[in-house]
């Protein structure tokens, strides 16, 4: 097959599966997996490692590296707060305990000779941030257990790897290949090297960029850039030492407080959303026939010791006498997704394995992937049910954040509370902020746009975001900031006052138009006239028609559903108004 056309098969396939899990609201990956085999294995319809030849493993590995580098820029240490120390025993005992209670399980129940078990349980400290992230975001788990899961995931990502590289070099060494002294040496060189490098390229990164030495235009090329260069030359000294560098790297630059942070995230989160689905399908894809027939009854005793004994065991030792409550160490110890470094590192040193002549390195690849969707399919599924049976999910619907603190917003703010929407009002203006105070509306005093607010404010709370200062253009930027986050139907604007084509901002860098494109003036005069927000309940005897027909002034901001979820109306979103639905309107007062 052209390599052209099936670069652009494993892409559709990969992006197809995403959409489709979104539109589903299923575990994505369960999917991918679903259709890599259909591809690959099942039909015979393409078979990535057999086409690409050489460059398979080189493309698995960079792409791995790419992923974990994402994740890595994403760790900001403000954000551990009191997760800190739970994360630091789940790393540093949590780890070797998960690592030494898989490697058991894969040999007494799995079938694994010990140097392969040894080897496949380094692995298995891995549970995958692109596999628990979506899932935390599915439950609205409460932010303690959340935040332990997410950093987990993200800092064991390449210390599970660096375990497998460990136990491999030894396995080596057992087998005569190279002394213990050369095989320690070796391994220590790598990992210090690899400190150093991804330290050093950070802040090499961090201070060209900061000091105007690199222009907009080229950071994205000249990160990309830095991090291949990064993972290949630390990845020569000691294989799949690269990991560490970059994930080292990633930290330093996503700890710098750089002002292009936000627009470097933003890209490297896409394109990790194209790496994770074309690697995957194209491991998936891989998979041989035969390779699939290896598993058999030993399999299924290895993924349900693995998921029910030998992770849960360890984190409940590793998390003893801390001040987590036993309903958070359970959901923690349970929930451990493995996910795309999983499967890699382990079709990578399954190859290598039976290169070396330990022949049942073949089954480290067709058991990752069988672990993968086993606890995919079992964390993904049972997450939201268990958290709500331990009342650790945010009880209360998804709500509305308000950036502007004028009295008629104020006002609004407080409609929505007596609703039991929750509600947010942030100002730049302490003074702005009073009347919501004496309301006893939560505030937030500060840069809604600022590092402070993005770790202070829980976004799972909220689903909408509604920029209503008296400055168009600041509104346009707080949509535009916050649009990835909420997506862009959820952050919607005042209508902006438009004096002329030169004056007027593009559409493409503002929010959706709140109602029926009222300005900030129009609220604000009406508001004075006397004008109110006030909710009303539909129902058989009063409908949607008869609310029109009774208040044709009034215009209709949102709808809430018998459910308690809030919905705004703009333009080009149309929201179904039914008969068991309340409305939020803004209209002139009751006549007497």
């Amino acid at each position: 097959m052209d390599t052209a056309l099936l670069l652009a098969i494993i892409g559709a396939l990969g992006v197809g599966s995403q959409w489709l899990a979104w539109r589903l609201q299923l575990p994505a990956i369960v999917l991918m997996l679903v259709v890599g085999l259909l591809a690959g294995p099942v039909t015979g319809w393409i078979n990535p490692e057999r086409e690409f030849g050489d460059l398979f493993r080189p493309l698995v590995s960079v792409a791995v590296a790419l992923i974990l580098f994402e994740g890595g820029i994403t760790l900001n240490f403000k954000a551990l707060r009191d997760a800190g120390p739970a994360v630091s025993r789940l790393v540093f005992l949590g780890g070797p305990l998960v690592w030494i209670a898989s490697s058991l399980v894969a040999h007494y129940a799995g079938g694994l000779s010990l140097e392969t078990a040894i080897i496949f349980g380094g692995v298995l400290v891995v549970t995958g941030p692109t596999v628990v992230t979506p899932l935390l975001r599915q439950a609205r788990l409460d932010r303690r257990p959340s935040e332990i899961l997410r950093w987990e995931a993200i800092v064991n990502d390449p210390l599970g790897a660096l375990a497998a590289v460990f136990a491999f070099e030894i396995a080596l060494f057992l087998h005569g290949e190279g002394t213990f002294a050369i095989t320690a040496g070796h391994l220590v060189l790598g990992i210090v090297l690899a400190t150093i490098v991804g330290y050093v390229a950070g802040r090499g990164l961090v201070f060209a960029f900061s000091r105007g030495h690199v222009p907009e235009y080229m950071k994205v090329p000249v990160l990309l850039g830095l991090v291949l260069i990064v993972y290949a030359t630390t990845d020569h000294v000691l294989h799949e030492s690269g990991l560490l560098a970059v994930t080292i790297m990633g930290v330093v630059i996503g700890n710098a407080h750089l002002p292009s942070l936000g627009e470097l995230r933003r890209f490297k989160e896409h394109v990790t959303v194209l790496l994770v689905s074309g690697v995957f399908i194209m491991l998936a894809a891989s998979m041989e026939r035969d390779m699939l027939l290896l598993l058999n009854w030993q399999t299924l005793a290895f993924v349900v010791l693995i998921m029910v004994v030998a992770r849960p065991v360890a984190v409940m030792l590793a998390l003893a006498f801390t001040d987590l409550s036993w309903k958070e160490r359970i959901i923690v110890a349970w929930i451990g997704p493995r996910g795309i470094v999983a499967v890699a590192v382990s079709g990578l040193f399954g190859t290598r394995l039976v290169d070396a002549g330990i022949e049942d390195g073949a089954l480290l690849a067709p058991y990752a992937f069988a672990l993968v969707a086993a606890t995919v399919v079992a964390h993904g599924f049972t997450i939201r049910p268990l958290a709500k049976l331990f009342d650790l999910t945010l009880q209360a619907p998804p709500g509305v954040l308000l950036a502007g603190g004028s009295d008629w917003s104020v006002a609004l703010a407080k409609l929505l509370k007596e609703a039991n929407v929750p509600v947010l009002v942030t100002d730049r203006n302490w003074f702005r902020l009073r009347r919501a105070r004496q309301e006893e509306i939560p505030t937030f005093y500060g840069e809604i746009l600022s590092e402070t607010a993005e770790h202070t404010i829980d976004h799972n709370y909220y689903t909408y975001l509604l920029a209503v200062s008296d400055n168009d253009d600041y509104n346009a930027l707080i949509c535009t900031d916050y649009a990835p986050e909420f997506g862009r139907n959820n952050v919607l604007q005042l209508s902006r006052y438009v004096g002329s084509e030169k004056l007027s901002l593009p559409e493409t860098i503002t929010g959706r138009v709140l109602a029926e494109g009222m300005s900030y003036d129009a609220f604000s005069s009406r508001y004075r006239e006397g004008w109110v927000f006030r909710k009303t309940d539909l129902s058989e005897e009063f409908t949607l028609d008869n609310f029109r027909e009774t208040r044709p002034e009034s215009i209709i901001l949102a709808v809430i559903k018998p459910s308690g979820t809030v919905r705004f109306l703009h333009k080009d979103h149309a929201v179904k108004i039914e008969k068991t639905d309340a409305l939020i309107s803004f209209g002139p007062p009751a006549k007497s």
